[in-house]
């Protein structure tokens, strides 16, 4: 099976990017299953009802959050209403929506998709490792699903890794978002799990991890606030990974990043 993850979309740049360039790569790559973390596509913080649509029309599977899942309000509504919205699996329970869910390709493959929020310099939720463990043991790998994403959207570099091997074997690929800065270490784990400590963004990298520079570098600088953040408008790069598992067992045989566009030297596994 081939799998595609796009990194965090932010902003107007980062979605019209994706949306352009999704049915492209789907097609190029021959792609069966493709993932997208959507919580920044609505003006960098959140998303909407028509912006999920949009990506769905443009070829994306399933659409994952992470810690800005509810800066939109309608997000509460819809996440309960459209079942491929993936919200962090570790919020308590009553949570609307869903963090997990078991999807079928257009050949009938399944596949398994869970997102979940880390525990360091983050919101604190319930615990991420018992949340994917718990996924893991209802839909193993090669019995229930035939492949498995975990998207884990983190700040510590450290946990992210955790996660991949807390995974190894039992996931096809584990990929950190959050940071919005692609990671040079795309690799199979030893049990076979697809690794990478972040997809990257699908923004504009003319900025500070998605943002208009002047605010940021203001508040660094001065540690007073003085406006708003605003996505960047420049030409987008999108960021992702492919991975390529084996049928057999659903464990990944290889593993690339993806650069298209904007200003970061380009990576196409094609």
């Amino acid at each position: 099976m081939r799998l595609l993850f796009l990194g965090d979309l932010v902003g107007r740049a980062g979605r019209e990017a994706a949306i352009t360039q999704l049915p492209r790569l789907r097609a190029d790559l021959q792609i069966d299953f493709a993932v997208v973390n959507g919580e920044n596509a609505a003006g960098g913080f959140g998303i909407t009802q028509p912006i999920c649509d949009a990506l769905f029309d443009a070829g994306a599977d399933v659409v994952t959050l992470g810690n800005h899942a509810w800066d939109q309000r309608e997000a509460l509504i819809h996440v309960d209403r459209e079942p491929r919205l993936i919200r962090p699996r570790n919020y308590p329970p009553g949570t609307p929506g869903k963090g997990s869910g078991l999807f079928e390709t257009k050949s009938g493959a399944r596949v398994l998709v869970m997102n979940v929020l880390g525990s360091v310099f983050m919101n604190a939720l319930d615990d991420p490792f018992a949340s994917v463990d718990e996924a893991l043991e209802q839909s193993p790998l090669g019995m229930i699903a035939d492949a498995v994403i975990v998207d884990m959207h983190a700040e510590a570099t450290s946990e992210k890794m955790a996660m991949g091997h807390f995974c190894d074997g039992r996931a096809s690929l584990v990929v950190g978002t959050h940071s919005h800065v692609p990671t040079a270490d795309a690799q199979i784990l030893d049990g076979g799990t697809a690794y990478q400590t972040d997809a990257g963004m699908c923004g504009d990298y003319n900025s500070v991890i998605g943002m208009e520079k002047d605010e940021p570098v203001n508040r660094f600088v001065t540690k007073i606030p003085s406006g708003r953040f605003t996505p960047a408008s420049g030409p987008a790069t999108v960021c992702g990974v492919f991975v390529e598992t084996d049928d057999a067992t659903g464990l990944a045989k290889r593993v690339e990043p993806i650069r298209v566009g904007g200003r970061l030297k380009a990576s196409n596994p094609i």
